[in-house]
């Protein structure tokens, strides 16, 4: 039996996952090696109706159990997580991410040293099939990093869920994930966590490794999720006619400055960088073109 003190640290985390086996059991493997009391931290893995078998992957850990979640989306994912955690601490992550050894450890003290905490948001490492020859959508990411936790806790006031940490009592407050939404609902809980008064951290040692996108498809994946849950947050304000009008053609104004940005980086030392970085702000235009007008046009936000 737990004492009182142990149980005030017990942690609860969450992955949610939809057809990730392979990067799933190598999340899975680094946090069975964590430095954190092996009795003091459970696994939830939310399987989101994969069509790969969840099952095989998570009996090979003791400590990770696996519950299922039949509608689409990571935030109701999270959610079902959230429900049957006994945690007084929660630990979010993503199935493709690979957590440090010391991940739990650093994310429960900074957690329980900072007064009036709600959140922490810790460090997101990229890494590469093959660092030294970036394809072009990587040497993309390398430079723009969507992963800023820093940037995100101090000017946007969240931490994205690929590694975050909390208290379930913060949930309690201002509530779980808008299940609604398919991209963006971790922006959206963290300014509700902000409103609600509790501090906001971000941690360079609480790190976890992401794996870059390599390929166009991929790419453009992560580009609809980010315009349907942009959509979806928008939808949901009721706007007028013309706030939704000036925003479908906001999207077709050239990003000027961004060639401007891409002609003065100094990280792109060759012009063949140049033009392979150009090439992809182009296609990112061209993606977030055609899913507005998708969605516009009565398409639903992607969940994948």
């Amino acid at each position: 039996m737990l004492a009182q003190s142990e149980v005030d640290q017990f942690v609860s985390v969450i992955i949610p996952v939809f057809n990730d086996t392979e990067r799933l059991l190598i999340c899975l493997k680094a946090l069975e090696k964590q430095t954190y009391p092996q009795e003091l931290y459970e696994v939830i893995v939310v399987d989101n109706g994969s069509e790969e078998s969840i099952k095989d992957v998570v009996c090979q850990f003791e400590q990770v159990q696996v519950t299922y979640e039949a509608r689409p989306g990571s935030y109701v994912a999270r959610n079902k997580g959230i429900s049957i955690a006994k945690g007084k601490i929660i630990a979010f992550t993503d199935s493709d991410c690979i957590p440090a050894s010391d991940w739990i450890e650093k994310g429960v003290n900074k957690l329980l040293s900072t007064l009036n905490c709600g959140l922490v948001a810790g460090r997101i490492d990229f890494f590469f099939k093959n660092p030294d020859r970036l394809t072009p959508v990587e040497l993309y990411e390398s430079i723009e990093f969507p992963f800023d936790q820093e940037t995100n806790v101090k000017k946007n006031k969240f931490g994205v869920t690929a590694n975050l940490f909390t208290f379930k009592y913060v949930i309690d407050k201002v509530g779980v994930f808008d299940e609604e939404l398919k991209s963006g609902g971790d922006r959206q809980w963290g300014e509700r966590v902000f409103q609600a008064g509790y501090q906001q951290i971000y941690a360079d040692d609480v790190r976890i490794k992401h794996p870059a996108r390599h390929s166009y498809p991929q790419l453009y994946k992560r580009m609809a999720r980010f315009v349907g849950g942009k959509h979806d947050l928008m939808m949901k304000k009721n706007p007028s006619k013309f706030a939704m009008t000036k925003d479908l053609l906001e999207v077709f104004i050239p990003p000027l400055r961004i060639f401007y940005r891409v002609w003065k980086n100094e990280k792109l030392d060759s012009f063949q960088k140049k033009k392979q970085f150009t090439i992809v702000i182009f296609f990112i235009r061209y993606a977030v073109i055609v899913e507005k007008i998708r969605l516009y046009f009565g398409g639903t936000s992607r969940r994948d």
